[in-house]
């Protein structure tokens, strides 16, 4: 009988990392065994994301759902409270109507717990199963690959307001409450803008960029999908219109940070200057950097 491959963290392409709580340990001290479970689960929404697939939106996308047809959990250490855990996840086999997903649990590179999750595509209205979408088959076998599964456009208002203008509006006017008179103007235009899409051609964020003076250039308008947030695609747009204002000859480049999103400008190089102000109700905070 043949051996069965070592479980290592070089197998993996995505990690999540989540840190064990109180409420998680039983009275032995360690990981309840069915906890780990709820790691794989946690670990899968992080997949998804790393996809560039926001869920609900793609599975309405491709008429259809992933329901769980079988998990299966093997352990071979224990977790403890308070450790820090990194629980890989990749595509293991995408068959005709199902897929597994191969899931991992390490402690460094101690292997503790691994897995399966076997998913079948269905309707989710009857829970009929389908074939799983040539579409969806492709971005986790491009992910796999280490190929990019985002693609950020630079462009003028004609070529991506689409797009943008159906970010800005679930971003700012249903969600933040901002009205809409107060988010158009007639700058957009004129302003070189960006758009990040996935391999199925949805929307994830947008930014824009105008001339706020010779040499300066201005960021602003910069929204992400809700589901998409934390998932360094935000960045990737900010990135894109800094190099498209370096390119320009821009010596600098500013942007209004809403001051709950500055430490996600400070880590990308953006210093704050000047006083707090409010705008649009929220408050705000100037920031700048070389592009």
């Amino acid at each position: 009988m043949s051996t069965p491959e070592a479980i290592t963290r070089d197998q993996f392409r995505f990690f999540e990392r989540l840190r064990v709580r109180w409420v998680e340990v039983d009275l032995q001290k360690i990981v309840f065994n069915g906890h780990y479970l709820m790691y794989f689960d946690t670990a899968v929404a992080g997949y998804w994301r790393a996809l560039a697939l926001p869920y609900h939106d793609t599975m309405a996308a491709l008429a259809g759902d992933l329901f769980v047809r079988k998990a299966t959990v093997e352990y071979a250490a224990s977790a403890r409270y308070d450790e820090m855990l990194d629980v890989g996840v990749k595509t293991a086999r995408v068959g005709t109507s199902s897929m597994t997903l191969a899931c991992a649990v390490f402690r460094g590179e101690q292997l503790l717990v691994s897995g399966e999750l076997v998913y079948v595509f269905a309707n989710p209205d009857t829970q009929t199963s389908q074939p799983v979408p040539a579409a969806l088959r492709a971005v986790l076998t491009a992910f796999e690959a280490g190929e990019p599964v985002l693609d950020v456009q630079v462009g003028s208002w004609d070529q991506l307001g689409s797009a943008a203008s159906a970010l800005r509006t679930a971003v700012f006017v249903q969600e933040q409450g901002i009205p809409a008179d107060m988010e158009w103007d007639a700058a957009d235009a004129h302003c070189v803008h960006a758009v990040a899409t996935n391999r199925m051609g949805q929307a994830l964020a947008t930014g824009r960029l105008l001339q706020h003076a010779p040499g300066v250039g201005r960021i602003g308008r910069m929204a992400v999908m809700a589901s998409m947030r934390g998932s360094r695609i935000g960045r990737q747009v900010l990135e894109a219109l800094a190099q498209a204002a370096r390119q320009r000859g821009d010596h600098q480049v500013i942007l209004h940070a809403q001051a709950s999103a500055a430490a996600f400008y400070q880590r990308a190089g953006f210093v704050a200057q000047g006083e707090p102000f409010v705008e649009a109700g929220i408050p705000h905070i100037e920031m700048a950097r070389q592009p």
